[in-house]
């Protein structure tokens, strides 16, 4: 199954790149595959964890993915699936409430998907310094401070895991102690 999700997710990433670089996109969805896998052995979580972005970045439809992944696959990535017609914060908002709220499966999926984030940030925030924060659409560090921090706190169930305390770290380098701010209302 994990082998049929990599070969879907490229597909369906292809030509697609990480916000800001030439990285192509499905290094992403394969890390956070990775490191689900490095927490537990469970097939179907970690083909979630490939196809976590599928519904929200590209064309593939639920459908197809509970014809080709079954139930269990597809409702875990349609959790992790944000909803791209609401604002950022609104959406940042739901996701940590969603994690605070979540089973044991989708707090590890969304740790995967978070850890390989904070990683990515982290290695260009070194590299760029402050002018880092000018590719997103959110171009305010205190509101990443924020859904970080805050996904930290969501997750805390998972504080014995591995991938849970590098997370922490990456945050606190990162963005420091600060706890940033939910961006004001627009």
């Amino acid at each position: 199954m994990i082998r049929e999700a990599v070969e879907f997710a490229v597909e369906a990433h292809r030509g697609g790149v990480r916000k800001g670089t030439q990285v192509p996109y499905i290094v992403h969805p394969l890390e956070a595959a990775v490191i689900v896998g490095s927490m537990t052995d469970d097939e179907e979580l970690i083909a979630a964890a490939v196809l976590h972005d599928v519904l929200e970045d590209t064309d593939a439809s639920e459908e197809e993915l509970r014809r080709r992944f079954g139930d269990r696959v597809t409702d875990l990535v349609v959790q992790e699936t944000d909803d791209k017609t609401r604002s950022w914060q609104e959406r940042k908002q739901s996701k940590l409430e969603k994690a605070k709220k979540a089973d044991p499966e989708l707090k590890l999926l969304i740790l995967g998907d978070k850890l390989s984030n904070i990683r990515s940030m982290a290695r260009d925030y070194l590299l760029l310094g402050e002018d880092f924060w000018q590719r997103f659409n959110e171009k305010d560090k205190d509101s990443h401070a924020w859904y970080y921090w805050g996904m930290a706190e969501s997750l805390k169930s998972l504080e014995h895991c591995e991938p849970y305390k590098e997370y922490v770290e990456l945050c606190r380098r990162v963005f420091g102690e600060n706890r940033g701010q939910a961006p004001a209302k627009k």
